[in-house]
């Protein structure tokens, strides 16, 4: 009797070693089995419902009628209906007369006054160094002929961001105050978050029209969002122990937020201010198209006209005010809780009060001398030279290159060979074949809300009727993305092993980073012409410093001590590269991916400017028709595609959930 049961626990294996021990311990395969299980009774249920081919009619919506109506409705009532005159209406005028009033400020200064303010303002936050970089910064905008541009941008990005911070703020305290609340905020955070800028601007220019106010409205709803998120993180992330310490003291409600949250949350309020800038002067240049003017209007007219030395002429101001107040911002950041330094003298409201001095001295001093703006006899043109040299490199590289090819065959084979069969694969598979596909990569990865999500999301699509231009839409990104990833990561390893490759590469993907969107069209297609190929290719180098950024932190952050005790194991490089870094980094790994699917994704809708199609061409024909029904089925597809993007390359687990 003893020998058949010890037989049996022999032929069962040990205790906790079963097939469930084993599922328990490979959580992934096991959603996989559990996915299969679902879909083996789903999808012949399915099948038999509405077929396998594309999203069935059936479970279509056709939205044209109702979205129509509303259109009709918005521009025959927007002269004459009390909501547009005495709400909208005065509010565009506020917007109007703020930036008129914050352009004329600047203009009264003088481009001596705006310079010695940015250099002042730069040298009281960071020092000296970055005092020299913004004062240059500001005289390269004037040298090249960008001044009154430069400062129309300014303005409009002052008053944006002002207002973008108030409401972040607001929204932030409510987030950060009450559970309820943050969990209501959240989703529509995430989904603002992963909406590309171009989708915001036909709902506003329908509200406001063409001009300036539509333009600061759009950039506050795209701008306001990471203000309002890390208000809230960092206020739910105050210290318990001196929150309670407060409290026992008999503070008020009140007095424990502005004596202890509000301060020990500064941090994070000054990365959200930092992250609204940068988001604020990307949509500004964005919101060119809808009359914002300034130098994103004269980046747009280069556009139409594929003029590269122009939108150069005008792209290189945009990247020096965005690492002037980057750089600001990031060193005010880092200043909270130092010891202050330099003379004491200088420190406090005696510092402010003599940059103030000086400041208002060079103004008036600029303003006598006739120096309002930059004067014309000064310029240095650089558009001729930039386009001659444009022209060499297409009529030497566009085609006929001997051996490799053009860039035009280059496009050519990449629109055949890679886009052409992932499209093709993509709009051939059954409906519910990309469900289960979506379902089991974000379930993978996430939880079983995470896939629920993505799944939904997709679902929305095919019920808005856009199937086969959001797999068209899909296919670019996977592509882009596809070569964002192998030449980000190499890059990354590289950097990662020399310090001094990452110092080289540093201001190069600085400069990439800060370029608007519309900048990198015009080369490519200069180059690549149009199509599909131009916008994957923008789309990589636009994506691509911020893969590489997050890439090499991830592997630079591995515990030396793993590293250590893999070298004195023999492991080589490569392997310590595989079977160390990569796996401890793999947070890091994800969130690079995550980061390069949603910018990938901004780029291949503007895309549709330059003959993309899909997605991108249905928003730009509804923006330039004034056709909601278009536009606004487009933009919400597009939505749920960047929903869905996002989950599927964002890891949650149970914790992460329970933490946030």
């Amino acid at each position: 009797m003893a020998t058949a049961q010890a037989t049996t626990r022999t032929a069962s294996g040990p205790p906790g070693n079963g097939p469930l021990a084993a599922l328990r311990e490979r959580p992934a395969l096991a959603k996989i089995l559990a996915l299969l299980v679902v879909a083996a009774v789903a999808v012949p249920l399915a099948h038999a419902r509405w077929g396998g081919g594309v999203w069935p009619g059936a479970l279509t919506v056709d939205l044209s009628g109702p979205l129509g109506e509303v259109n009709d409705w918005i521009i025959g009532n927007r002269d004459s209906h009390p909501l547009f005159l005495y709400f909208f209406g005065h509010i565009s005028n506020a917007v109007v007369l703020s930036v008129r009033g914050v352009y004329l400020a600047l203009l009264a200064l003088g481009w001596a006054g705006v310079t010695a303010v940015a250099a002042l303002v730069a040298w009281r936050t960071a020092g000296w160094r970055l005092a020299l970089t913004a004062g240059l910064s500001f005289l390269l905008c004037g040298l090249l002929g960008m001044w009154v541009p430069t400062m129309q941008t300014l303005a409009l990005m002052v008053v944006a961001v002002l207002v973008s911070v108030v409401l972040g703020l607001l929204l932030g305290l409510a987030g950060g105050l009450s559970d309820r609340t943050f969990r209501v905020l959240r989703p529509v955070l995430d989904t603002m978050q992963v909406l590309p800028a171009f989708a915001y601007l036909l709902p506003v220019v329908l509200v406001f029209g063409i001009g300036v106010p539509g333009a600061v409205l759009a950039t506050v709803v795209y701008a306001a969002p990471p203000m309002a998120r890390l208000t809230a993180l960092g206020l739910r992330g105050a210290d318990p122990g001196v929150m309670e310490a407060v409290a026992s003291l008999g503070a008020t409600g009140r007095q424990r937020l502005l004596s202890a949250r509000l301060p020990l949350a500064r941090k994070e309020l000054l990365l959200g201010l930092n992250q609204t800038i940068m988001m604020a002067l990307s949509m500004a240049v964005i919101a060119s198209v809808i009359g914002a003017g300034g130098l994103g209007d004269r980046v747009y007219q280069a556009l139409s006209s594929v003029d590269v030395g122009a939108a150069l002429a005008a792209g290189i101001p945009i990247v020096l005010l965005a690492v002037v107040l980057d750089r600001t911002t990031e060193a005010a950041g880092r200043r909270i809780g130092a010891e202050p330094t330099g003379p004491a003298a200088l420190r406090g409201a005696r510092g402010w009060g003599l940059a103030a001095l000086i400041a208002a001295a060079v103004a008036v001093v600029g303003r006598f001398t006739g120096g309002r703006i930059w004067p014309e006899g000064t310029v240095v043109p650089i558009a001729e030279p930039v386009n001659t040299a444009k022209d060499w490199m297409v009529d030497h590289l566009y085609t006929g290159v001997p051996v490799i090819g053009g860039t035009a065959d280059w496009a050519a084979h990449f629109t055949n060979w890679v886009l052409n069969p992932l499209r093709d694969g993509l709009q051939g598979l059954p409906w519910w074949a990309v469900l289960l596909i979506v379902a089991a990569l974000a379930w993978t990865i996430g939880t079983w809300r995470t896939a629920a999500t993505a799944v939904l999301a997709m679902a929305a699509i095919g019920v808005l009727g856009v199937w086969d231009l959001s797999m068209d839409t899909l296919s670019q990104v996977v592509a882009a993305v596809a070569v964002t990833l192998v030449l980000g990561f190499g890059i990354a390893v590289g950097a990662a092993r020399s310090r001094r490759l990452e110092r080289l590469l540093r201001p190069v993907l600085d400069v990439f980073q800060t370029m608007p969107q519309f900048v990198y069209l015009i080369p490519v297609v200069a180059l690549f012409g149009v199509g599909r190929a131009p916008a994957a290719a923008a789309a990589v180098v636009y994506a691509l410093p911020a893969v590489v950024r997050i890439t090499t932190q991830g592997l630079r952050g591995v515990d030396p001590a793993a590293m250590e005790c893999a070298r004195s194991l023999g492991a080589t490089s490569g392997q310590r590269l595989r079977q160390v870094q990569i796996p401890l980094a793999r947070p890091a790994l994800l969130l690079a991916v995550n980061q390069g699917v949603v910018l990938v994704l901004a780029v291949v809708i503007i895309g549709g400017l330059v003959g993309s199609g899909a997605l991108g061409y249905e928003v730009v024909f509804g923006l330039a028709q004034g056709d909601l029904a278009t536009g606004l089925v487009a933009g919400a597809a597009i939505v749920c595609l960047g929903l869905m993007l996002d989950r599927v390359t964002q890891p949650t687990t149970r914790r992460q959930r329970k933490e946030s």
